[in-house]
């Protein structure tokens, strides 16, 4: 009888271990979501609450998100201004979960703009990066202890990826000729990412899309590319592109190509991870700063030569074509 009892009680706690459900960590944005699921190897659930390709500067909260930061038991945020909706949210939800500061302990930069206000885009630069996942670390193996060592062995497997990254983008934009090295994009997000590896940076709106663009930004803009002779400017994946186009336009330069900025991509993406965005984004940017209009234009005008050599050859051919049966038709045996 004793040892029928002892069975029973252990089904029921095996039973019970699982239908537990795992923990709830709900990220503000794609890239810490995205960050928290490597740290985590799905021993909890992550969700985000702007979705990806949203602008978590200009996000307004919905009732579902209420009701998914009330059901969480993790929060994490960015902070430094980045999410200036989400103190509203978290005390409309009645949510006891606790939030936690992903950039604490990164240095951040201050607007030039504007008091008492941070760039929030340090997850740009990968060094930064490394910060994010030891936060985030710390913050799961506090909330469920019983898989600290997961977490850890997670972290460490995790860092070592995004130490190679930040050597790799080192590598890649020393091959950008100095004089080239200014990045021109719709918003100031990529301060962190010019700081860490020698970049200057320029945009048409400051380091919110929350703002209008004043006619001086696009004077700057159009002076800043006849004085560097940079080769291309780059539109934004969560940004809508018209404006940078038409100053693409307007100074004879290329779109250098699409950069992921405030979200990851969506699965079939070129940033489908926040590993893949930092790795797209140098890729994009070195390949096209390496070059010059002067060599886009001659790689142009050498692919039309070529093409129109073709055509030439072609045409004599058939016309070589059509004589030569022209001849076996009407020359008499």
């Amino acid at each position: 009888m004793k040892k029928l009892i002892i069975c029973i009680g252990l089904l029921f706690f095996a039973l019970q271990a699982q239908t537990q459900k795992p923990f709830k960590v709900v990220a503000t944005a794609s890239m810490i979501a995205d960050m928290a699921e490597n740290i985590s190897g799905g021993l909890v659930d992550v969700e985000t609450i702007v979705p990806i390709g949203g602008d978590p500067h200009i996000y307004e909260p919905t009732p579902s998100d209420a009701a998914l930061v009330a059901s969480a038991d993790l929060i994490l945020m960015n902070g430094l201004t980045f999410e200036g909706w989400l103190k509203e949210l978290i005390e409309n939800s009645g949510t006891s979960a606790k939030s936690i500061l992903v950039t604490e302990g990164i240095a951040p930069i201050q607007s030039t703009q504007y008091e008492n206000a941070s760039d929030p885009h340090a997850w740009m630069a990968a060094n930064n990066g490394i910060v994010y996942i030891d936060n985030i670390t710390k913050a799961l193996m506090e909330l469920d202890p019983e898989n600290a060592k997961s977490y850890e062995f997670n972290f460490k497997m995790y860092k070592q990826q995004l130490t190679d990254m930040d050597i790799y983008i080192q590598k890649e934009i020393s091959k950008i000729p100095e004089e080239r090295r200014v990045l021109i994009t719709s918003h100031d997000a990529f301060q962190y990412f010019g700081r860490r590896y020698g970049v200057r940076l320029e945009s048409v709106l400051g380091t919110s899309t929350d703002a209008d663009v004043q006619t001086s930004d696009i004077i700057r803009l159009n002076k800043v590319i006849k004085e560097s002779g940079v080769p291309a400017v780059f539109i934004e994946s969560t940004i809508n592109p018209k404006l940078l186009n038409q100053i693409a336009k307007d100074n004879n330069v290329k779109i250098g190509g699409k950069l992921f900025s405030d979200s990851i991509g969506d699965k079939g993406s070129e940033a489908p991870t926040y590993l893949d965005m930092l790795k797209h984004n140098t890729d994009a940017i070195v390949a096209a700063l390496s070059g010059n209009k002067d060599e886009s234009s001659l790689e142009e005008n050498l692919a039309s030569d070529e093409s129109k050599d073709w055509l030439i050859w072609l045409a004599i051919g058939i016309l070589f074509i059509g004589a030569f049966f022209w001849v076996l038709k009407n020359v008499k045996v």
